[in-house]
Parts: structure tokens; C-alpha cells; sequence
């Protein structure tokens, strides 16, 4: 699609003519004043479902009628609860249902992968990440390699994005697994780059990385439920993401866990506890440890009950949606939005997102031209005028039309609001 228009009329006639426009109704949109908030921050944290608020109620009640047998008797049993997710998790993600858990948070998953794949030796025990990864990523890693008794400073090796903006090309990836391949154990590598709203093609990295007899895992934080990922199909061996940026489950909330299916019966070392012991012989209560197959067997402690219900409203929203029809929206919207800056709005600012949609998600990171100062200047103005994206360190603004409850009319009106500032400035 690419016969945009700057008008507010055509954007309100593309939101009236979207066969998924039903789904902003059943979010909560912050309010600005008197009229709804243009909401473009669920890259960092999404929108709560209006049907979340009676799904925790109705595990209190439950808590409050049954007590512990509420484990067997609730409305959703708690005993099997985290299997109630499962299936559209795996929608979600391009897996099958063994092949995906919800379970903690996104770095403790990424630590327990990395206990069960990052297997380092004296000649392979190389870490390969992106230069600018999201701070808890490189703690996790290099904190890994200095457990195993190795020099951060010597077995980190992060890749620079040579691209304009700051991205990664495949060349540039393929080069570093040429050249430093026979030394590196683990690639661990994003989705979608939180700083440049970069998405990667996950089935030709786990190619190269696996060419190279490299382990590789996927950080999702950015890509599930906003990019299709495929991950069974990529052949990588793990992936973990979080599930409150565009999966809507609220802060904080329960991760989920993907271990390739070919891993699922194999005797891989692991930090184990009582939930990843297999259902059929758990309440026995036997010292042996013996792992459910699958990723079910990375489990460590009860599911959260309270935690996981707003994940299952979530994902039961994302079924009735589809993620491909999803996908094919947040293309449309992202390339408006994108259309919008380049063509009404070069002057101010500067994309470092990739322009061709293969290449990036619902996300457009964006530099003001005119320096960081501009930029908080900008950025502190649309919020006072109740248009939020977010804002990352040091000058960068992100801004995401997530498709479950963003519009065409949503993406006009920050184009309508740097306009203002920029006359307000000039």
C-alpha cells in the first residue's frame, strides 16, 4: 500500500474500513483530558484488555470460595493452569504446543537456556551479541561467561551495526560467524533490536550460527506478538520473550519459554525444580528428578495463577484476531506512519528503523535532526499534548502503532502534533 494521504478523513476512512477495528474496544486507552490518549507505547508496555480486570476477580473468588481446592475445582483449574496458554502461545510464536511455556521472566528464562545451552569449552566458549543490546541481555551473558570462569572482556564479542541508524546487516552477521565461529559457543540474538526497531530473519541467522556448530537463541522481548516469527521452522534451539509489551498481560508479567522440539527428550544439564518433574509422577514426591519432555521440563515452581490470568485474556484476544491478520495491519499502519515522517516530516526527524517491512515491526525509531535537547523538547511536548511513545537514551524516541488498538487516526495525529511543535519552535 502506498497511496497515503496526509488527511485526517482518509486516516478516519481506513480506520472505518479495517476488518480488525473491533478489537481497540476491548481495551482500556489511558485518557488525556476529556478524549482518549494517542497511545503509541505498547512496544514497552500494552494496553489492558477490559476483560482483565474480571479474570483476576474471578481467581480471588475462586481463592475465596475453594481454598486450596481451587487447585482442582476453579473456574480455570490452577493444577494445569499454565496449559491454558499454551496452544495460543504457540499461535503466537510459529511452535508447537510442547515446544513453548509460560514461566517467570524474560532474563531468568534467558539464564535457565543458557544453563542448558550455553555449554562453554577452553576453545568454544564465545558469546556473540548485538553491540547495542538491551542492558539486562549483556548482563545476562556476560555474567554467564564470568560464572564459567571466563573474561567477559575477552569471550563477549558484540557485533556493531554498520547501516545508517545504527542496524545490522546479514552480511555483517555472517562475517563476525566467519570469523570468529570456531570460537563462539552461543549466539544469542533479538527478534526485533529494542533501540532500532530492526526485526531479523530468525530461520537464516540460526543457518549461519548453526554452520558454524554455534548454539543459537532468540531474545523476543520485541517480536512476540509483533512480527511472525516461526520459531519451530527457524530450527533455533531456544527462545524466551516477556509478555507485556505487545502481548498485554500487564507489567511485570509471566515470560514465556521455547525449547526446540528436537531438544525435548534429551539429557541436557538444567536448574530444576518440582514443576518441570513429569505430571504423572510429581505428587509422589520422589528425590529423582525426571523432566517432563518438552519445555514443560524447564519449570521450576508452580504457575502464578494471578500473573498468567491476564496473559490467557490476552492471547484468547490475539485468537479471535489472528496473528497473521495482525501482521498484514501493523505493516499498513507502521507504513503510514513511516510515510507520514518521510514525507511531512523529514525536516524534524530522522528514521533509524529499516524502511522495508520485512525488516521491522510495529516500531519507528526516530532522531530529531536538530539534537538530543530538540529531541526531549519534542518528546516532552507530545506527552503535555497527549500523544506517548517512549524514550530511550541517548536521543532516541520510539513509536509504536501496535494493530489490536492503534489506528490510522492515531498515526495522523502525531504527525499533526510535531507539526505543531515544530511551528510552536520555529
Amino acid at each position: 500500500m502506498n497511496d497515503y494521504v496526509f488527511d485526517s478523513n482518509w486516516a478516519r476512512a481506513q480506520d472505518g474500513a479495517d476488518p480488525l477495528r473491533k478489537f481497540r474496544g476491548e481495551f482500556l486507552i489511558p485518557p488525556h483530558g476529556d478524549v482518549e490518549q494517542t497511545y503509541l507505547c505498547g512496544n514497552s508496555l500494552g494496553l489492558q484488555p477490559r476483560a482483565t480486570r474480571q479474570a483476576l476477580l474471578d481467581e480471588l473468588d475462586d481463592w475465596a470460595r475453594l481454598g486450596v481446592e481451587g487447585h482442582v475445582h476453579g473456574r480455570h483449574p490452577w493444577l494445569p493452569y499454565h496449559r491454558e496458554v499454551r496452544d495460543a502461545l504457540a499461535e503466537i510464536v510459529g511452535a508447537e504446543p510442547s515446544e513453548v511455556v509460560a514461566m517467570n521472566s524474560l532474563t531468568v528464562n534467558l539464564h535457565l537456556m543458557m544453563v542448558s545451552f550455553y555449554r562453554p569449552t577452553r576453545e568454544r566458549h564465545a558469546i556473540l551479541i548485538e553491540r547495542n543490546a538491551f542492558p539486562s541481555d549483556r548482563h545476562a551473558v556476560a555474567s554467564q561467561i564470568a560464572f564459567h570462569g571466563y573474561d567477559p572482556d575477552e569471550a563477549l564479542i558484540e557485533l556493531d551495526g554498520e547501516e545508517s541508524g545504527g542496524t545490522v546487516s546479514m552480511a555483517a552477521i555472517e562475517r563476525a560467524l566467519h570469523q570468529h565461529g570456531s570460537r563462539i559457543a552461543l549466539v544469542l540474538w533479538p527478534g526485533v533490536q529494542y533501540l532500532t526497531g530492526q526485526a531479523f530473519d530468525l530461520a537464516a541467522i540460526t543457518k549461519l550460527a548453526h554452520a558454524q556448530r554455534c548454539t543459537i537463541g532468540f531474545d523476543l522481548a520485541h517480536a512476540a506478538g509483533n512480527i511472525i516469527t516461526n520459531l519451530h521452522d527457524s530450527g533455533c534451539d531456544f527462545a524466551a520473550w516477556c509478555s507485556y509489551k505487545y502481548l498485554n498481560s500487564g507489567p511485570g508479567a509471566v515470560a514465556g519459554c521455547f525449547v526446540h522440539e528436537r531438544h525435548a527428550r534429551e539429557n541436557l544439564p538444567r536448574f530444576a525444580g518440582w514443576w518441570g518433574h513429569r505430571e504423572d509422577t510429581r505428587f509422589q514426591m520422589r528425590p529423582g528428578f525426571d523432566p517432563t519432555p518438552g519445555a514443560d521440563g524447564w519449570q521450576l515452581s508452580n504457575p502464578p495463577i494471578f500473573a498468567l490470568a491476564p496473559l490467557r485474556v490476552s492471547l484468547e484476544i490475539f485468537q479471535r484476531a489472528g496473528m497473521q491478520r495482525l501482521h498484514q495491519k501493523s505493516k499498513k499502519l507502521t507504513g503510514y506512519l513511516d510515510w507520514l515522517i518521510r514525507t511531512q516530516l523529514n525536516d524534524v526527524l530522522e528514521i533509524l528503523t529499516p524502511a522495508e517491512p520485512e525488516r521491522r515491526g510495529a516500531q519507528l525509531s526516530v532522531r530529531v535532526r536538530h539534537g538530543r535537547e530538540a529531541g526531549r523538547s519534542l518528546f516532552e511536548y507530545l506527552v503535555a499534548h497527549g500523544v506517548l511513545g517512549d524514550w530511550r537514551e541517548p536521543d532516541v524516541m520510539r513509536l509504536s502503532p501496535a494493530p489490536l488498538y492503534n489506528r490510522f487516526q492515531d498515526c495522523f495525529a502525531l504527525a499533526e502534533a510535531v507539526q505543531a511543535w515544530r511551528n510552536a519552535s520555529a
